[in-house]
Protein backbone atom coordinates (compact mmCIF):
# COMPACT_ATOMS: atom_id res chain seq x y z
CA UNK A 1 0.00 0.00 0.00
CA UNK A 2 1.45 3.16 -1.25
CA UNK A 3 1.64 5.77 1.14
CA UNK A 4 1.17 9.94 0.25
CA UNK A 5 3.72 12.26 1.22
CA UNK A 6 2.30 14.94 3.98
CA UNK A 7 3.87 17.67 2.57
CA UNK A 8 2.82 21.50 3.18
CA UNK A 9 1.28 23.76 0.19
CA UNK A 10 4.36 26.14 0.70
CA UNK A 11 6.74 23.40 0.48
CA UNK A 12 9.17 24.03 -2.77
CA UNK A 13 9.72 21.32 -5.28
CA UNK A 14 11.99 19.42 -5.07
CA UNK A 15 14.14 18.97 -8.03
CA UNK A 16 16.11 15.56 -9.29
CA UNK A 17 19.32 16.68 -8.38
CA UNK A 18 18.44 17.24 -4.75
CA UNK A 19 16.44 13.71 -4.86
CA UNK A 20 19.56 11.58 -5.84
CA UNK A 21 21.25 14.00 -3.32
CA UNK A 22 19.64 13.38 -0.44
CA UNK A 23 19.07 9.22 -1.23
CA UNK A 24 22.75 8.87 -1.02
CA UNK A 25 25.60 9.18 1.80
CA UNK A 26 24.12 8.37 5.05
CA UNK A 27 25.34 6.28 7.66
CA UNK A 28 24.04 3.04 9.13
CA UNK A 29 22.12 3.72 11.98
CA UNK A 30 20.24 0.45 12.92
CA UNK A 31 20.90 -0.33 16.54
CA UNK A 32 21.77 -3.86 17.94
CA UNK A 33 22.15 -3.24 21.72
CA UNK A 34 18.55 -2.46 22.40
CA UNK A 35 17.30 -3.76 25.57
CA UNK A 36 13.54 -5.10 25.79
CA UNK A 37 11.39 -2.21 27.11
CA UNK A 38 10.41 -3.11 31.00
CA UNK A 39 7.22 -4.28 30.74
CA UNK A 40 7.90 -6.32 27.85
CA UNK A 41 7.31 -9.86 30.31
CA UNK A 42 4.26 -8.23 31.61
CA UNK A 43 2.77 -7.45 27.72
CA UNK A 44 3.24 -10.74 26.53
CA UNK A 45 1.40 -12.22 29.77
CA UNK A 46 -1.57 -9.88 28.87
CA UNK A 47 -1.59 -10.82 25.47
CA UNK A 48 -1.92 -14.09 26.12
CA UNK A 49 -4.55 -13.57 28.48
CA UNK A 50 -6.86 -12.26 25.65
CA UNK A 51 -6.16 -15.05 23.21
CA UNK A 52 -7.13 -17.43 26.04
CA UNK A 53 -10.40 -15.62 26.33
CA UNK A 54 -11.04 -15.27 22.57
CA UNK A 55 -9.69 -18.93 22.00
CA UNK A 56 -9.53 -19.54 17.61
CA UNK A 57 -10.36 -15.93 16.91
CA UNK A 58 -8.42 -12.80 15.48
CA UNK A 59 -8.25 -9.72 17.00
CA UNK A 60 -7.16 -6.65 15.79
CA UNK A 61 -6.23 -3.94 18.01
CA UNK A 62 -4.97 -0.43 16.67
CA UNK A 63 -3.08 2.14 17.85
CA UNK A 64 -4.65 5.19 16.74
CA UNK A 65 -3.98 7.79 14.36
CA UNK A 66 -2.59 11.46 14.64
CA UNK A 67 -5.45 14.04 15.01
CA UNK A 68 -5.56 17.20 13.60
CA UNK A 69 -4.76 20.20 15.96
CA UNK A 70 -5.32 22.75 13.33
CA UNK A 71 -4.57 22.67 9.62
CA UNK A 72 -1.68 20.85 9.37
CA UNK A 73 -0.53 20.77 12.82
CA UNK A 74 -1.41 17.75 14.72
CA UNK A 75 -1.98 16.93 18.42
CA UNK A 76 1.01 15.03 20.33
CA UNK A 77 0.16 11.55 19.58
CA UNK A 78 -0.59 9.11 22.54
CA UNK A 79 -1.55 5.64 21.81
CA UNK A 80 -4.40 4.31 22.97
CA UNK A 81 -4.27 2.75 26.35
CA UNK A 82 -5.47 -0.76 25.21
CA UNK A 83 -3.06 -1.31 22.87
CA UNK A 84 0.05 0.08 24.72
CA UNK A 85 -1.45 -2.29 27.73
CA UNK A 86 -0.95 -5.07 25.37
CA UNK A 87 2.00 -3.66 23.38
CA UNK A 88 4.41 -1.29 25.08
CA UNK A 89 4.45 0.73 21.69
CA UNK A 90 3.26 4.18 21.33
CA UNK A 91 3.74 4.80 17.41
CA UNK A 92 0.70 6.12 15.79
CA UNK A 93 -1.07 4.04 13.03
CA UNK A 94 0.23 0.41 14.28
CA UNK A 95 -1.99 -2.90 14.75
CA UNK A 96 -1.65 -5.37 16.57
CA UNK A 97 -3.46 -8.57 15.44
CA UNK A 98 -3.62 -11.76 17.69
CA UNK A 99 -4.31 -14.58 15.22
CA UNK A 100 -6.79 -18.01 15.97
CA UNK A 101 -3.28 -19.94 17.13
CA UNK A 102 -3.40 -17.09 19.89
CA UNK A 103 0.45 -15.57 17.97
CA UNK A 104 0.70 -12.05 18.17
CA UNK A 105 2.06 -9.94 15.25
CA UNK A 106 2.94 -6.10 15.68
CA UNK A 107 2.38 -4.45 12.33
CA UNK A 108 4.22 -0.90 12.46
CA UNK A 109 4.96 1.74 9.77
CA UNK A 110 9.28 0.70 9.43
CA UNK A 111 11.62 3.68 9.23
CA UNK A 112 11.63 5.59 5.77
CA UNK A 113 14.10 4.12 3.32
CA UNK A 114 17.11 6.68 2.46
CA UNK A 115 17.91 5.00 -0.87
CA UNK A 116 14.46 3.85 -2.34
CA UNK A 117 13.18 5.00 -5.68
CA UNK A 118 10.72 8.01 -5.77
CA UNK A 119 8.17 9.12 -2.75
CA UNK A 120 9.27 6.05 -0.53
CA UNK A 121 12.67 7.53 -0.78
CA UNK A 122 11.56 11.04 -0.01
CA UNK A 123 9.42 10.15 2.94
CA UNK A 124 12.56 10.84 5.31
CA UNK A 125 13.37 14.21 4.39
CA UNK A 126 9.65 15.66 3.10
CA UNK A 127 7.00 14.25 5.04
CA UNK A 128 6.06 16.45 7.69
CA UNK A 129 3.82 14.03 9.52
CA UNK A 130 5.95 11.03 9.33
CA UNK A 131 9.55 11.69 8.47
CA UNK A 132 12.50 11.78 10.45
CA UNK A 133 13.45 15.19 9.51
CA UNK A 134 10.66 16.78 10.58
CA UNK A 135 9.04 14.37 13.64
CA UNK A 136 12.04 12.01 14.71
CA UNK A 137 13.37 8.44 14.08
CA UNK A 138 11.26 5.47 15.00
CA UNK A 139 12.12 1.58 15.40
CA UNK A 140 12.84 -0.62 12.87
CA UNK A 141 11.13 -3.58 12.65
CA UNK A 142 13.93 -5.69 13.53
CA UNK A 143 14.50 -2.84 16.63
CA UNK A 144 10.74 -2.72 17.20
CA UNK A 145 10.86 -6.56 17.90
CA UNK A 146 13.97 -6.06 20.62
CA UNK A 147 11.71 -3.15 22.48
CA UNK A 148 8.52 -4.80 22.36
CA UNK A 149 9.51 -8.83 22.28
CA UNK A 150 6.74 -9.62 19.97
CA UNK A 151 7.08 -10.37 15.87
CA UNK A 152 6.91 -7.18 13.88
CA UNK A 153 5.80 -6.63 10.35
CA UNK A 154 5.43 -3.64 7.99
CA UNK A 155 2.15 -2.11 7.97
CA UNK A 156 1.23 -2.42 4.26
CA UNK A 157 1.05 -6.44 4.67
CA UNK A 158 -2.21 -5.90 7.14
CA UNK A 159 -4.03 -6.76 4.40
CA UNK A 160 -2.96 -10.00 4.36
CA UNK A 161 -4.53 -10.94 7.45
CA UNK A 162 -7.29 -9.39 7.65
CA UNK A 163 -9.13 -11.48 4.72
CA UNK A 164 -11.83 -12.99 7.56
CA UNK A 165 -13.51 -12.18 10.24
CA UNK A 166 -12.18 -10.82 13.17
CA UNK A 167 -12.83 -8.77 16.52
CA UNK A 168 -12.00 -5.35 16.24
CA UNK A 169 -11.55 -2.58 18.60
CA UNK A 170 -13.46 -0.18 16.98
CA UNK A 171 -13.89 4.03 16.84
CA UNK A 172 -9.27 4.42 17.12
CA UNK A 173 -8.85 4.09 13.99
CA UNK A 174 -11.37 4.37 10.83
CA UNK A 175 -8.74 2.85 8.37
CA UNK A 176 -8.99 -0.39 10.48
CA UNK A 177 -12.36 -0.84 11.19
CA UNK A 178 -12.72 -0.59 7.11
CA UNK A 179 -11.17 -3.16 6.18
CA UNK A 180 -13.09 -5.54 8.82
CA UNK A 181 -16.82 -5.82 8.62
CA UNK A 182 -17.96 -4.92 11.96
CA UNK A 183 -19.51 -8.08 14.04
CA UNK A 184 -21.25 -8.52 17.08
CA UNK A 185 -18.16 -9.33 19.21
CA UNK A 186 -16.84 -6.26 18.89
CA UNK A 187 -18.34 -4.73 21.76
CA UNK A 188 -17.06 -8.02 24.28
CA UNK A 189 -13.96 -7.01 23.21
CA UNK A 190 -13.62 -3.89 23.59
CA UNK A 191 -15.15 -4.74 27.33
CA UNK A 192 -12.85 -7.17 28.39
CA UNK A 193 -10.19 -4.85 27.11
CA UNK A 194 -11.14 -2.41 30.01
CA UNK A 195 -12.16 -5.43 32.33
CA UNK A 196 -8.83 -6.96 31.96
CA UNK A 197 -6.92 -3.84 33.47
CA UNK A 198 -8.77 -3.88 36.78
CA UNK A 199 -6.29 -5.94 38.47
CA UNK A 200 -2.92 -3.83 38.40
CA UNK A 201 0.23 -6.20 38.51
CA UNK A 202 3.12 -5.04 40.29
CA UNK A 203 4.94 -3.36 37.61
CA UNK A 204 1.49 -1.33 37.19
CA UNK A 205 1.74 -0.39 40.56
CA UNK A 206 5.22 0.52 40.58
CA UNK A 207 4.26 3.15 37.31
CA UNK A 208 1.73 4.39 39.71
CA UNK A 209 2.99 5.08 42.72
CA UNK A 210 6.35 7.25 40.57
CA UNK A 211 3.49 9.18 38.82
CA UNK A 212 1.72 9.79 41.90
CA UNK A 213 5.47 10.41 43.62
CA UNK A 214 5.65 12.81 40.72
CA UNK A 215 2.67 14.60 41.47
CA UNK A 216 3.40 15.59 44.93
CA UNK A 217 6.72 17.05 43.56
CA UNK A 218 4.08 18.87 41.30
CA UNK A 219 2.35 20.40 44.12
CA UNK A 220 5.38 21.16 46.18
CA UNK A 221 6.28 22.93 43.31
CA UNK A 222 2.99 25.07 43.27
CA UNK A 223 3.25 26.18 46.71
CA UNK A 224 6.37 27.46 45.97
CA UNK A 225 4.85 29.47 43.18
CA UNK A 226 2.08 31.07 45.14
CA UNK A 227 3.72 34.19 46.00
CA UNK A 228 4.35 35.23 42.32
CA UNK A 229 1.36 33.35 41.26
CA UNK A 230 -0.74 35.92 43.34
CA UNK A 231 0.59 38.63 41.77
CA UNK A 232 -0.11 37.75 38.12
CA UNK A 233 -3.65 38.61 36.46
CA UNK A 234 -3.69 34.62 35.16
CA UNK A 235 -2.96 32.99 38.88
CA UNK A 236 -4.35 29.49 37.96
CA UNK A 237 -2.59 29.79 34.68
CA UNK A 238 0.45 30.16 35.98
CA UNK A 239 0.14 27.91 38.30
CA UNK A 240 -1.10 25.39 35.84
CA UNK A 241 2.21 26.04 34.05
CA UNK A 242 4.28 25.13 37.20
CA UNK A 243 2.77 21.81 37.02
CA UNK A 244 3.05 21.08 33.97
CA UNK A 245 6.71 21.57 34.04
CA UNK A 246 7.08 18.89 36.79
CA UNK A 247 4.88 17.09 34.61
CA UNK A 248 6.84 17.54 31.19
CA UNK A 249 10.35 16.95 33.37
CA UNK A 250 9.50 13.51 35.17
CA UNK A 251 6.87 12.13 33.23
CA UNK A 252 5.13 12.11 29.08
CA UNK A 253 2.71 14.94 30.15
CA UNK A 254 -0.24 15.64 32.37
CA UNK A 255 -2.62 12.73 32.33
CA UNK A 256 -5.54 14.68 31.71
CA UNK A 257 -5.94 18.52 32.25
CA UNK A 258 -5.13 19.97 34.93
CA UNK A 259 -7.83 21.77 36.92
CA UNK A 260 -6.59 25.10 38.26
CA UNK A 261 -9.39 26.29 40.04
CA UNK A 262 -9.53 29.50 42.59
CA UNK A 263 -12.58 30.80 44.85
CA UNK A 264 -15.88 30.21 43.17
CA UNK A 265 -14.39 28.32 40.15
CA UNK A 266 -13.72 25.69 42.27
CA UNK A 267 -17.42 24.90 42.44
CA UNK A 268 -16.99 23.80 38.63
CA UNK A 269 -16.55 20.44 38.79
CA UNK A 270 -14.43 20.18 35.63
CA UNK A 271 -12.70 23.91 35.39
CA UNK A 272 -9.87 23.88 32.89
CA UNK A 273 -10.17 27.52 31.77
CA UNK A 274 -7.75 28.21 34.44
CA UNK A 275 -7.74 32.04 33.36
CA UNK A 276 -8.67 33.20 36.71
CA UNK A 277 -6.82 35.59 39.12
CA UNK A 278 -5.97 34.29 42.60
CA UNK A 279 -7.13 36.11 46.05
CA UNK A 280 -5.11 35.49 48.98
CA UNK A 281 -8.29 35.31 50.85
CA UNK A 282 -9.76 32.55 48.89
CA UNK A 283 -8.97 28.88 48.36
CA UNK A 284 -7.41 27.06 45.81
CA UNK A 285 -8.59 23.50 44.10
CA UNK A 286 -5.67 22.24 42.23
CA UNK A 287 -6.86 18.63 40.94
CA UNK A 288 -3.96 17.33 38.20
CA UNK A 289 -1.95 14.21 37.79
CA UNK A 290 1.66 13.56 36.06
CA UNK A 291 1.34 10.42 33.47
CA UNK A 292 4.28 8.75 33.32
CA UNK A 293 6.49 7.85 30.05
CA UNK A 294 4.26 4.49 30.21
CA UNK A 295 1.20 6.79 30.13
CA UNK A 296 0.37 5.93 33.89
CA UNK A 297 -1.07 8.66 35.85
CA UNK A 298 -2.12 9.92 39.23
CA UNK A 299 -4.82 12.02 40.36
CA UNK A 300 -4.90 13.99 43.22
CA UNK A 301 -6.34 17.17 44.41
CA UNK A 302 -6.06 19.43 47.35
CA UNK A 303 -8.25 22.46 48.05
CA UNK A 304 -4.96 24.94 49.73
CA UNK A 305 -5.33 28.23 51.38
CA UNK A 306 -4.14 30.45 49.26
CA UNK A 307 -3.21 32.80 52.67
CA UNK A 308 -1.16 29.67 54.30
CA UNK A 309 -4.42 29.48 56.83
CA UNK A 310 -8.02 28.60 56.47
CA UNK A 311 -10.52 30.83 57.67
CA UNK A 312 -13.20 29.68 60.17
CA UNK A 313 -15.63 29.08 57.14
CA UNK A 314 -13.19 27.46 54.64
CA UNK A 315 -12.32 25.33 57.61
CA UNK A 316 -15.20 24.82 58.45
CA UNK A 317 -16.44 23.52 55.06
CA UNK A 318 -12.95 21.56 54.53
CA UNK A 319 -13.13 19.60 57.47
CA UNK A 320 -16.59 18.24 56.50
CA UNK A 321 -15.00 16.90 53.47
CA UNK A 322 -12.10 15.28 54.90
CA UNK A 323 -14.58 13.04 57.61
CA UNK A 324 -16.66 12.19 55.06
CA UNK A 325 -13.41 10.78 52.75
CA UNK A 326 -12.01 9.40 56.29
CA UNK A 327 -15.17 7.47 56.05
CA UNK A 328 -14.59 6.22 52.47
CA UNK A 329 -11.15 5.49 52.78
CA UNK A 330 -12.24 3.22 56.18
CA UNK A 331 -14.66 0.94 54.46
CA UNK A 332 -11.77 -0.24 51.96
CA UNK A 333 -11.21 -3.56 51.66
CA UNK A 334 -11.82 -6.86 49.03
CA UNK A 335 -14.88 -7.60 49.13
CA UNK A 336 -16.81 -4.80 49.53
CA UNK A 337 -19.57 -3.14 47.12
CA UNK A 338 -17.45 -0.47 45.12
CA UNK A 339 -20.31 1.86 45.94
CA UNK A 340 -19.82 1.55 49.60
CA UNK A 341 -17.42 4.12 50.16
CA UNK A 342 -19.15 6.86 48.48
CA UNK A 343 -22.67 6.09 49.94
CA UNK A 344 -20.11 6.28 53.23
CA UNK A 345 -18.86 9.73 52.14
CA UNK A 346 -22.20 10.90 51.12
CA UNK A 347 -23.71 10.23 54.90
CA UNK A 348 -21.10 12.13 56.53
CA UNK A 349 -21.26 15.05 53.76
CA UNK A 350 -25.48 14.66 54.29
CA UNK A 351 -25.49 14.76 57.63
CA UNK A 352 -23.39 17.80 57.90
CA UNK A 353 -25.34 19.68 55.79
CA UNK A 354 -28.08 19.05 58.27
CA UNK A 355 -26.19 20.16 60.92
CA UNK A 356 -25.48 23.78 59.55
CA UNK A 357 -28.76 23.73 58.80
CA UNK A 358 -28.49 23.74 54.60
CA UNK A 359 -30.20 20.70 54.54
CA UNK A 360 -33.88 20.48 56.00
CA UNK A 361 -34.24 16.97 56.26
CA UNK A 362 -32.34 14.75 57.73
CA UNK A 363 -29.23 12.26 56.44
CA UNK A 364 -31.72 9.08 55.96
CA UNK A 365 -33.91 10.72 54.56
CA UNK A 366 -31.70 12.76 51.98
CA UNK A 367 -30.26 9.51 51.39
CA UNK A 368 -33.34 7.79 50.19
CA UNK A 369 -33.20 6.95 46.52
CA UNK A 370 -36.40 9.09 45.66
CA UNK A 371 -34.44 11.74 47.47
CA UNK A 372 -30.73 12.56 47.46
CA UNK A 373 -31.15 16.01 47.90
CA UNK A 374 -27.55 16.71 49.62
CA UNK A 375 -26.49 16.27 45.97
CA UNK A 376 -27.29 19.83 44.61
CA UNK A 377 -23.96 20.73 47.06
CA UNK A 378 -21.88 17.49 45.96
CA UNK A 379 -23.20 16.26 42.76
CA UNK A 380 -20.92 13.80 41.34
CA UNK A 381 -19.35 10.56 42.62
CA UNK A 382 -16.62 10.31 45.30
CA UNK A 383 -14.05 8.16 42.94
CA UNK A 384 -13.26 6.04 40.55
CA UNK A 385 -11.04 3.28 39.05
CA UNK A 386 -7.38 4.62 38.44
CA UNK A 387 -4.66 3.82 35.81
CA UNK A 388 -3.38 4.23 32.33
CA UNK A 389 -6.13 6.26 31.81
CA UNK A 390 -7.52 9.05 34.78
CA UNK A 391 -11.25 7.08 34.66
CA UNK A 392 -9.90 3.32 34.17
CA UNK A 393 -11.57 0.62 32.66
CA UNK A 394 -14.60 2.73 31.41
CA UNK A 395 -15.84 0.66 29.44
CA UNK A 396 -16.31 -2.55 31.98
CA UNK A 397 -19.64 -3.95 32.80
CA UNK A 398 -21.42 -2.47 35.71
CA UNK A 399 -21.80 -5.97 37.34
CA UNK A 400 -17.92 -5.79 37.41
CA UNK A 401 -17.11 -2.48 38.64
CA UNK A 402 -19.68 0.02 39.96
CA UNK A 403 -21.86 -2.73 41.08
CA UNK A 404 -19.17 -5.01 41.64
CA UNK A 405 -16.87 -5.63 44.94
CA UNK A 406 -13.09 -4.60 45.54
CA UNK A 407 -10.52 -6.81 44.71
CA UNK A 408 -6.80 -6.77 45.83
CA UNK A 409 -4.92 -4.95 43.30
CA UNK A 410 -7.02 -2.32 42.00
CA UNK A 411 -6.48 1.05 42.55
CA UNK A 412 -8.81 3.99 43.03
CA UNK A 413 -9.29 7.17 43.80
CA UNK A 414 -11.73 8.87 46.49
CA UNK A 415 -12.36 12.40 46.66
CA UNK A 416 -15.67 13.52 47.98
CA UNK A 417 -16.18 17.34 47.64
CA UNK A 418 -18.63 19.91 48.35
CA UNK A 419 -19.49 22.59 45.74
CA UNK A 420 -21.17 25.60 47.26
CA UNK A 421 -22.57 27.75 44.10
CA UNK A 422 -21.86 31.73 44.48
CA UNK A 423 -25.47 31.93 43.65
CA UNK A 424 -27.10 29.42 45.32
CA UNK A 425 -29.75 31.19 48.00
CA UNK A 426 -30.62 28.47 49.64
CA UNK A 427 -27.10 29.11 51.38
CA UNK A 428 -25.87 31.35 54.07
CA UNK A 429 -23.90 34.49 51.88
CA UNK A 430 -20.70 33.20 53.59
CA UNK A 431 -20.86 29.33 51.97
CA UNK A 432 -21.58 30.73 48.70
CA UNK A 433 -18.72 30.43 45.88
CA UNK A 434 -16.39 27.75 48.42
CA UNK A 435 -15.28 24.62 46.59
CA UNK A 436 -13.44 22.36 48.14
CA UNK A 437 -12.28 18.55 47.15
CA UNK A 438 -9.84 16.05 48.53
CA UNK A 439 -8.58 13.04 46.59
CA UNK A 440 -6.40 10.52 47.16
CA UNK A 441 -5.15 7.41 45.54
CA UNK A 442 -5.51 3.76 46.58
CA UNK A 443 -4.76 0.01 46.31
CA UNK A 444 -6.42 -2.38 47.32
CA UNK A 445 -4.62 -5.13 49.61
CA UNK A 446 -5.11 -8.16 51.29
CA UNK A 447 -6.39 -6.54 54.45
CA UNK A 448 -7.47 -3.01 53.62
CA UNK A 449 -6.20 -0.16 51.52
CA UNK A 450 -2.85 1.50 51.57
CA UNK A 451 -2.64 5.57 51.10
CA UNK A 452 -0.37 5.55 48.06
CA UNK A 453 -0.73 9.64 47.78
CA UNK A 454 0.22 9.63 51.83
CA UNK A 455 3.21 12.17 50.96
CA UNK A 456 0.45 15.28 51.15
CA UNK A 457 -1.26 16.06 54.14
CA UNK A 458 -5.06 15.93 54.07
CA UNK A 459 -5.92 17.29 57.62
CA UNK A 460 -6.31 20.79 57.80
CA UNK A 461 -3.83 21.41 60.32
CA UNK A 462 -1.26 19.45 58.74
CA UNK A 463 -1.89 21.20 55.34
CA UNK A 464 -1.15 24.38 56.92
CA UNK A 465 2.19 23.19 58.24
CA UNK A 466 3.24 21.27 55.02
CA UNK A 467 2.24 24.63 52.93
CA UNK A 468 4.95 26.28 55.41
CA UNK A 469 7.45 23.54 54.64
CA UNK A 470 6.59 23.17 50.68
CA UNK A 471 7.41 27.01 50.57
CA UNK A 472 10.83 26.75 51.08
CA UNK A 473 13.44 26.20 48.70
CA UNK A 474 13.14 22.84 47.28
CA UNK A 475 15.94 19.68 48.11
CA UNK A 476 18.49 19.29 45.50
CA UNK A 477 16.96 15.80 44.56
CA UNK A 478 13.52 17.50 43.66
CA UNK A 479 14.39 20.71 42.41
CA UNK A 480 13.99 20.98 38.49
Amino acid sequence: MTQKLNTGSHDLPVSEALAAFMNTGWADTHRDDLAPLPQAAYTAKRRAALAARFPGERLVVPSGTLKVRSNDSDYRFRAHSAFAYLTGDQEPDDVLVVEPSGEATLFLRPRSPRSAPGEAGQEFYRDRRYGEFWVGRRPDLAEAEALHQIACAPIDRLDDVLGGPARVLRGVDASVDARVSPGDGDEELETFLSEMRLIKDEWEVAELQFSIDATVRGFEDVVRALPAALGHRRGERYLEGVFGLRARLEGNAVGYDSIVASGANACVLHWIRNDGRLDANELLLLDAGVETDHLYTADITRTLPLSGRFSPVQRQVYELVYEAQEAAIATLRPGVSFRDFHRAAMRVIAEGLHDWGVLKIGADEAMEPGSGLYRRYTLCSSGHMLGMDVHDCARARSEVYLDGVLEEGQVLTVEPGLYLQPDDLTLPPELRGIGVRIEDDLIITSDGARLMSAGLPRHPDEVERWMDLAAQPPRANDAF
